[in-house]
């Protein structure tokens, strides 16, 4: 896939245009940036790069008037190799950085969580309370596989809890080799299934890294390649999982691959009314008072961690909703959704 080739070009043609041409001028470079991702499309159609390209140059099209049809600019002499390389060595696996180049803007970001009872808050800020016994996919796109494994809280109980944890980062060419990462109850390893830290032997294998913020307790993932950070927390006898992706990451999956909780929440069937927990009035006034400590402002968090220290008699799960919260108010690109009321 040589979409690189197309981008500096691109930046190469449209580097110092000045004067009263310049919007012909313009409009001529990125019909020959459109050329060139053409020509590239069939070798470069799982391609990150190439998608974002092929999108961008749609919008800068018609912001600046372009029509599809005309001249294109005569292609420019290479850049000099060192410089070059220099860039496709290291932004290439820097997915912030180049978007910046390619686009003069940072990208957009979406926050989802799982936690508790499992309490899903969604890519679009819904929130449901689900059932959701077994393996279900939080995520399934072109990056990256997510799969929680549910158990009942306790015997007989209706509720559910995260109990495991698979994070698989899919194989991508220059940057990192595929890594799982599993987490169980008691045992949240900061190391990859094969024991290593980072995404291997390849240029970029830094641009993926795990790290413990908290032994035993508290996990965080950067996969820089991707725009993405995930946080594995682990508070009495749970599991939580919280990520910040890029939006174009978050949407990169096809029709097959719908079943997403962090997409879709859970679906109809599987969801629980937080409000059936809460009947006996004892048990929920000395929750509400502890949870009370931990999360002032009594919102769907707070809410989450009064059915969970209600229905599993366990104070921890007051740890799980703060978590979330503290996970929130990092990953959440816009700080006004932060509480979501219902």
């Amino acid at each position: 896939c040589k979409i690189l080739r197309c981008n500096s070009e691109y930046v190469a043609a449209t580097l110092n245009l000045r004067g009263s041409n310049r919007n012909a001028a313009y409009c001529n470079a990125l019909r020959s940036y459109s050329h060139c991702t053409r020509k590239t499309a069939r070798t470069c159609r799982g391609d990150l790069a190439y998608h974002s390209a092929v999108h961008g140059i749609e919008d800068l099209m018609i912001q600046n008037n372009c029509s599809k049809e005309g001249p294109t600019s005569p292609p420019r002499p290479r850049p000099p190799a060192p410089n070059h390389q220099g860039f496709e060595s290291l932004d290439i696996c820097n997915y912030e950085k180049s978007f910046l180049y390619k686009y003069g803007q940072p990208p957009s970001y979406q926050h989802c969580a799982a936690f508790g009872d499992p309490h899903i808050r969604t890519f679009h800020d819904d929130f449901h309370t689900c059932r959701v016994e077994g393996s279900w996919p939080l995520l399934d796109n072109d990056y990256l596989f997510v799969q929680a494994t549910s158990s009942p809280v306790a015997k007989g109980s209706n509720a559910t809890v995260t109990s495991k944890l698979t994070i698989i980062f899919k194989n991508m060419k220059e940057c990192i080799d595929q890594k799982v990462y599993q987490a169980e109850i008691d045992n949240l390893p900061a190391a990859f299934e094969d024991g290593s830290v980072n995404g291997g032997e390849r240029p970029g294998g830094s641009s993926l890294a795990i790290r413990e913020r908290s032994p035993g307790r508290h996990v965080e993932i950067r996969a820089e390649y991707i725009g993405t950070t995930i946080a594995v927390r682990q508070a009495g006898r749970q599991l939580s999982f919280s990520i910040r992706a890029a939006e174009e990451v978050a949407r990169a999956f096809t029709e097959e691959q719908d079943l997403q909780l962090c997409v879709g929440g859970c679906p109809r069937s599987q969801r629980i009314s937080r409000s059936e927990c809460c009947r006996g009035r004892a048990a929920a006034e000395a929750a509400r008072a502890l949870c009370k400590e931990m999360l002032p402002v009594e919102d769907v968090y707070f809410q989450s961690c009064v059915f969970d220290v209600v229905t599993s008699g366990d104070a921890n799960f007051t740890m799980a909703a703060h978590g979330a919260l503290e996970d929130a108010r990092v990953f959440l690109p816009n700080a006004e959704k932060l509480h979501i009321f219902q």
